[in-house]
């Protein structure tokens, strides 16, 4: 192993589509290189982020070659991504799960997450020297001041809600969100808003201008993408993706999870060294 290992962070961007990202202003994130076209294996947050620390990223989907040759790539990318050298599927196990491998090789392992179906008390809070829900869903600038890097190599998981609906951006007045009826009506109920029921039809100008409001949520955290790159240590490999995509009217869809569908599945991926 080498003497200086890379410090290891995950940034989720909930909910984003490939083609926002595509259509939002990101010089900040361009410095890590262009953004790939890849593909959950999930369709909603908890499975997909569950999937994700087992140490399997977005997959590319190639054409003609045997699936477990791509797990054996995917596992072998973590002696680049981590600067060691040795690594392959077997080292995951047997728990199979990323905190548990990195904290074996003397890694800190933190999670910050906006999502309540992330929360601490989820199975995907295992093996974190600290798993904290934060206490809105839409702050990554809070999140990015509040991180800290040990002496030792550290491994951050950030789940960044502003890409979510209702793609609102920290500071903006909770009465001016967007309210779509139907529009993921379960967690609206959750919240005790009895007026939530299933919507009669798409408005699909009031659809198009959710997909305008994701676009400008990145746009925006591209900002504090900038911030990220002066906090964070030289030797920091960072992978900027997403948990799934979202649907806003094409086909007759919108939202995510019980939906089989390209833009469901097809998210945005780069990683590289910090600029």
């Amino acid at each position: 192993m080498q003497a200086e290992r890379n410090h290891l962070i995950f940034v989720v961007l909930d909910s984003l589509r490939y083609d926002s990202w595509l259509a939002a202003s990101t010089p900040n994130l361009d410095r890590l290189g262009p953004v790939e076209r890849r593909w959950s294996y999930a369709s909603w947050t908890a499975p997909s982020h569950y999937n994700l620390l087992t140490g399997l990223l977005p997959h590319q989907s190639p054409p003609h070659v045997y699936a477990s040759d791509q797990y054996k790539e995917e596992f072998e990318r973590y002696n680049e991504r981590l600067g060691i050298d040795g690594i392959e599927f077997r080292n995951m196990l047997p728990a199979l799960f990323l905190p548990s491998f990195l904290k074996s090789i003397g890694y800190r392992t933190h999670a910050r997450v906006s999502m309540p179906v992330l929360n601490p008390y989820t199975g995907v809070n295992r093996d974190f020297d600290t798993y904290e829900l934060m206490p809105v869903h839409n702050d990554m600038a809070a999140i990015v001041d509040a991180m800290s890097f040990d002496p030792g190599p550290t491994f951050w998981l950030l789940n960044v809600g502003e890409t979510h609906y209702p793609y609102a951006l920290p500071g903006e007045d909770p009465s001016t969100w967007p309210r779509v009826s139907g529009l993921h009506g379960v967690i609206k109920r959750m919240d005790g808003d009895d007026d939530a029921s299933p919507a009669e039809g798409f408005d699909q100008a009031q659809l198009d201008q959710l997909r305008q409001r994701q676009v400008d949520a990145l746009s925006y955290l591209d900002g504090v993408f900038g911030r990220l790159f002066e906090r964070v240590p030289r030797n920091t490999w960072l992978v900027v993706m997403s948990d799934h995509g979202e649907l806003f009217g094409e086909d007759g869809y919108f939202g995510h999870g019980p939906i089989a569908h390209d833009k469901v599945l097809e998210v945005p991926f780069v990683e590289g060294l910090v600029p």
